[in-house]
């Protein structure tokens, strides 16, 4: 008889649930007890990479800008990267924060004592790696394969996008302005990781960091074959000095992204397949006759 209640108490309870230890972008491991149900983010996309491993259910708010999938914009907004409200977190009682490693409030979260994964990706490989980082943080089961099977799908979108690149455009060189200020998306970076596998040649190098803030006369001598940027600084182009006489310009070789396809291409998440196909299809919409 005892037996028989032992066995029923524990299938109510379910299968034992064994801690998870992973490694975050600070070298900081951390040993989740177990699965979270209640996950704050605090980057989009580590959201959208949650959601990517069907996990957004567990969701209980995000930063400000989160804003895909659909059903994430009807979270609590908690903030950005320096601006996150503690008190707006606390109250959401949440078992497990992903967070950028950057984000100024990860140490007093910590000392009241939520449990913080902080990830930054900047390139391929930390997206890949994010991604697994994250499933076995949510202690998914089968968490490598789910995280390879968002990954290998992403990628191969990147090369069906790259399969489809017109001919002519293959080979050439692209300035990539990423935000405002004048911050490119540099070779080393997960978007220039992307546009290197299209088979285009960024003009900022690796040496010059995933990020860089470039001075406007760099551009203007390297008088890149492609420009692509978001609509509101594409307005300013025929203010920038010396701009007007760039090749790209004065063919009008230029991206102006609207404002979901620059979110797209500037989160280092699941969609950078999306984000190279938005780029291939610029190219063959700009060099139609």
């Amino acid at each position: 008889m005892h037996k028989f209640l032992l066995l029923w108490v524990l299938c109510l309870l379910g299968p034992a649930s064994h801690a998870v230890s992973v490694v975050d972008d600070r070298q900081i491991t951390q040993d989740i007890q177990r699965a979270p149900q209640r996950i704050v983010t605090l980057m989009p996309s580590l959201a959208e990479s949650v959601c990517a491993l069907n996990a957004c259910n567990r969701l209980v708010g995000t930063d400000n800008y989160a804003d895909w999938p659909e059903q994430v914009k009807a979270l609590p907004k908690l903030g950005g990267l320096y601006d996150a409200s503690v008190e707006a977190i606390v109250r959401l009682k949440p078992d497990l924060v992903l967070a950028g490693k950057s984000t100024r409030i990860v140490a007093r979260l910590e000392s009241l004592g939520i449990q913080v994964v902080a990830l930054e990706p900047q390139n391929l490989n930390d997206v890949e790696r994010s991604l697994h980082v994250i499933a076995q943080a949510l202690h998914l089961p089968q968490a490598d394969e789910k995280a390879n099977a968002v990954w290998s799908s992403a990628m191969l979108s990147v090369e069906s996008a790259a399969k489809s690149l017109p001919a002519h455009v293959r080979g050439n060189t692209i300035y990539f302005e990423a935000s405002t200020g004048g911050y490119a998306a540099g070779e080393s970076s997960f978007i220039g990781g992307v546009m290197r596998q299209l088979g285009l040649r960024n003009i900022v190098d690796k040496r010059m960091g995933a990020f860089p803030q470039i001075n406007p006369e760099f551009v203007v001598k390297a008088n890149p074959h492609w420009i692509v940027l978001a609509e509101p600084m594409a307005q300013s182009i025929d203010r920038r000095p010396g701009w007007s006489g760039m090749d790209a310009v004065k063919s009008r070789r230029m991206c102006p992204l609207t404002a979901a396809q620059g979110h797209m291409l500037v989160r280092p998440g699941p969609r950078i397949g999306e984000a190279a196909q938005v780029l291939v299809n610029c190219f063959k919409q700009s060099t139609k006759p």
